[in-house]
């Protein structure tokens, strides 16, 4: 059997988590992810458009080269960049709505 991890296993994020409310306090409230499986990652999400995580992103410095786009069942647009960040693994992941296809036969 395993050993079991412990919370002092998740210091790194959590300790990354705190110095981001200090350094970054003003910015838009992520969803936020530690996780024992992962215990050297710390995720941010986004669910509401892409505009607060671009703010998070910026301002963290990540080059929008480093920013990966992808759909998600075809009405969802989905943005995810990661940097390590003070020792930790951090992932930034953006939701937004794709915007509506136009009309058949209409004008570009």
């Amino acid at each position: 059997m395993s050993q079991e991890l412990t919370l002092d296993g998740l210091a790194v994020p959590l300790r990354v988590l705190r110095l981001l409310a200090v350094d970054f306090g003003h910015l838009p409230a992520p969803d936020v992810d530690v996780s024992p499986v992962y215990p050297g990652r710390l995720g941010l999400r986004f669910h509401d458009g892409l505009a607060d995580f671009e703010t998070w992103r910026t301002a963290l410095g990540i080059t929008p080269d480093d920013v990966t786009y992808r759909e998600q069942s075809g009405d969802t647009s989905v943005l995810h960049a990661s940097v390590d960040y003070a020792g930790a693994m951090l992932e930034l992941t953006g939701f937004g709505d794709l915007p509506a296809p136009a009309p058949v036969g209409t004008a570009a």
